[in-house]
């Protein structure tokens, strides 16, 4: 299959990209910032591009998962993110449905559905469980707000057309430090995220071409990808408590694995993502879990998580490089 994969050049796409070729598809990037992957350099938001770009590589499925992220916000204003996360989004999936394509994935974030209540702390039953299911979703930040936004367009466009849709809400897998959390910091938080709301690259790639097979059979419908917490949700209230007793429970020998690498584990939990959905209707479940994070630690390997401080994304580094010109 022909595929447009958009962010190509970013992290999602240096391990989509090749997982796509290496699954029998012919894939072409594109990109405002230049890549290994990206054969077309410009931005989402110029729909001529698109177009052109459709019906010169022979396009048959798009995979969208370029967009402005929530560290973006600080170096670009709100309209950049309305016409890179929203118009964007429409000039894509209504270029699909010209181009006769039935299935379209967009890659859109947990970030939406953390309102300032869940932000502040763990619920009256405990920690927030958080299904496809949760709501209301009232996102606290222009990155949030256009997201959600391009997830309703899409799905509005899936009613109209019946181009099969399918909407990927990803737990984190970016590999620099958090800019909110200083402490645990580094790989440390990255592990405990692993307990609850995050996932590796590599499985969220491999969530992406799992969705792209099921796509058609499946018509439209949200996911949210993030390792299988080894929580239940009866478990909510006292995770909010007593995290750490809770771990014990599933993983009895977690503390003192953590006490030799000089780790914490966290106190307190206050929301759990749940993936379940992905697992039932399309057969996705990630490879790397909190439990790989122990048996790393048991045998002395590297983490199944990437943990690059330095990293800056390509946009953010051109526009660094431009400026030192």
């Amino acid at each position: 299959m022909r595929v447009l994969l958009t962010g190509s050049s970013g992290w999602l796409g240096r391990y989509l990209a090749p997982l796509l070729a290496d699954s029998g598809h012919k894939v072409t990037g594109l990109d405002v910032a230049p890549g290994t992957h990206t054969q077309v350099v410009g931005t989402v938001a110029d729909r001529a591009l698109i177009e052109r770009t459709m019906g010169e590589y022979g396009i048959e499925a798009i995979i969208h998962g370029g967009a402005l992220h929530k560290p973006d916000i600080v170096r670009y204003p709100r309209q950049a993110f309305i016409d890179v996360n929203v118009t964007s989004t429409l000039n894509l999936i209504e270029a699909a449905v010209a181009a006769g394509n039935d299935r379209f994935l967009f890659t859109s974030t947990t970030s939406l559905m953390i309102r300032s209540d869940v932000r502040a702390g763990a619920g009256e039953a405990g920690a927030w469980w958080m299904d496809e299911d949760f709501g209301p979703i009232e996102p606290r930040n222009i990155y949030g707000i256009t997201k959600l936004a391009a997830e309703q367009a899409v799905k509005l466009v899936h009613r109209e057309h019946g181009i099969a849709a399918l909407i990927l809400r990803t737990g984190r897998f970016f590999p620099e430090d958090d800019d909110t959390h200083a402490s645990p910091s580094g790989p440390n938080l990255k592990a405990n995220e692993l307990l609850n709301r995050r996932l590796t690259v590599e499985d969220a790639a491999a969530a992406h071409l799992a969705a792209l097979e099921a796509a058609p059979a499946i018509g439209c419908d949200t996911f949210i990808l993030s390792a299988p917490p080894p929580f239940a949700r009866a478990e909510a209230e006292e995770l909010a408590r007593d995290a750490r007793a809770v771990i014990a429970r599933h993983h009895p020998d977690a503390a003192a694995l953590y006490a030799a690498a000089g780790w914490v584990l966290p106190e307190t939990i206050d929301r759990v993502y749940d993936p379940s959905r992905a697992e039932r209707r399309f057969g996705w479940r990630a490879r790397s879990d909190f439990g790989s994070v122990l048996a790393a630690l048991r045998n002395r390997t590297a983490q199944p998580f990437a943990h690059d401080p330095g990293y800056i994304s390509p946009i953010a580094r051109q526009e660094r490089d431009s400026c030192m010109c």
